[in-house]
């Protein structure tokens, strides 16, 4: 597959006139925020710019400018681009049954995409695809919409824990201050994302209630079967509230789905979870990375403990 740089993607976004984006299943801020935000970058230039992601936008999310007109892949459609952001191009569903292009290209910033699926452009350093985005519009030599920008800056906090974490960098900060100039409101955003419905802080209380401790004190983790996960209205930031307990260094949440599915999002102070969501089709960065496992509740959550504390014994 080929490797486009920044130049070349610019090149096929000032040539083209139709583009559809689209990024991962179950989608975050990073997704949602570089999907939208290129989107409007786009329709500035006068350019049809269509945003189909295959699953439920968190409510959380429904603040950023364009929200509303996502759409889910239920329909065929055709365009001259398709651009497939922040994810391997397996994860986005039946985006890519539903669409009809000339050409596609992945951008991404995950160190387990091996660019093998579409041609692409990836940068593992990064510290979000807005990141990346942020300097494709740079190479595009336009300026940021306000809109962009609110969905950009959403992309990069959300990524980097609104810059705390260790994928910050000088140069994220200072993408970040830009794009605050160019119209992004922080407190807007932060205020958004954080907050959660009363029925979701009853559910976090539940979800607490079968947090289990493994490894030594070392892993913690919320493991929730299909009746549980039926009763709530959303699992988002459950992980972030035992990541945080002392001595811990994975926090992983497993979330039934189907007979047969389960979804695992797990998070890290210094092990590589990447490496351990890769074991099972999954992947990520080193200390942000989930994967789905194929077997019943009970299989997928012996599997899953077992996994990371021979993770956790071997780095000992």
């Amino acid at each position: 597959m080929r490797e486009y740089t920044l130049e070349e993607i610019a090149g096929v976004l000032r040539e083209e006139k139709s583009f559809i984006l689209t990024g991962h299943e179950n989608p975050d801020g990073d997704c949602t925020g570089s999907t939208l935000g290129l989107a409007h970058i786009l329709r500035s230039l006068g350019k049809q710019a269509t945003v189909i992601i295959d699953d439920k936008l968190p409510r959380f999310l429904s603040f950023l400018p364009g929200a509303v007109e996502i759409r889910r892949a239920d329909e065929p459609v055709e365009a001259d681009v398709l651009l497939v952001l922040d994810t391997v191009p397996t994860r986005i569903g039946r985006v890519l049954e539903q669409v009809k292009v000339k050409k596609a290209i992945n951008i991404d910033h995950h160190e387990t995409n091996d660019g093998s699926h579409m041609d692409h452009h990836i940068e593992s350093q990064a510290a979000a695809t807005a990141e990346v985005i942020y300097k494709l519009v740079k190479t595009l030599g336009v300026p940021f919409t306000k809109e962009a920008a609110m969905c950009l800056y959403t992309g990069l906090a959300t990524d980097t824990g609104y810059f705390r974490y260790a994928n910050t960098t000088p140069f994220t900060m200072r993408a970040g201050a830009d794009l605050i100039e160019a119209g992004a409101v922080p407190y807007i955003v932060s205020e958004a994302v954080d907050e959660r419905p009363y029925q979701t802080v009853v559910d976090l209380s539940a979800a607490l209630d079968r947090m289990e401790c493994f490894a030594g004190g070392r892993a913690c983790g919320i493991f929730l079967d299909a009746p549980t996960v039926a009763k709530m209205e959303t699992t988002e930031g459950f992980i972030d509230s035992i990541r945080i307990i002392e001595g811990v260094d994975i926090a992983v949440v497993l979330k039934m789905k189907e007979e047969k599915l389960c979804r695992v999002s797990m998070r890290s102070k210094r092990a590589n979870v990447s490496a351990l969501a890769t074991q099972f089709g999954g992947g990520g960065h080193e200390h942000a990375a989930g994967c789905t496992l194929h077997m019943g509740y009970e299989d997928a959550k012996k599997t899953i403990m077992e996994a990371i504390t021979r993770a956790l014994e071997a780095q000992a």
